[in-house]
């Protein structure tokens, strides 16, 4: 029987690592959000379903190029939109 390479342990860790970058960029994208949202007329711009549609296809098409699943991608995308569109329309609302 073959010695495995990492431990599961070994794995977490790095997954641990990911998460922290993955955490850096969303905080990254969340301070370019705000400041589009601060663009906005209305909180019909804000919801810009339109756009969500283009940014799904886009994010589809890259997750695809680089060996990503699009559904997963998709769906992670649709929930972090979501979140961001709240967000976004609290600040919105704030003035």
């Amino acid at each position: 029987m073959e010695t495995p390479k990492h431990t599961l342990a070994d794995i977490r860790g790095q997954i641990d690592t990911l998460d922290r970058e993955i955490i850096r960029l969303i905080a990254e994208r969340q301070q370019r959000v705000i400041a589009a949202g601060s663009l906005k007329s209305d909180e019909a711009a804000v919801r810009a379903p339109d756009r969500v549609e283009q940014v799904i296809a886009k994010v589809r098409a890259v997750a695809d190029d680089v060996g990503a699943s699009p559904q997963v991608v998709e769906t992670t995308y649709r929930a972090m939109i979501g979140a961001f569109i709240d967000l976004e329309l609290a600040h919105h609302r704030e003035g």
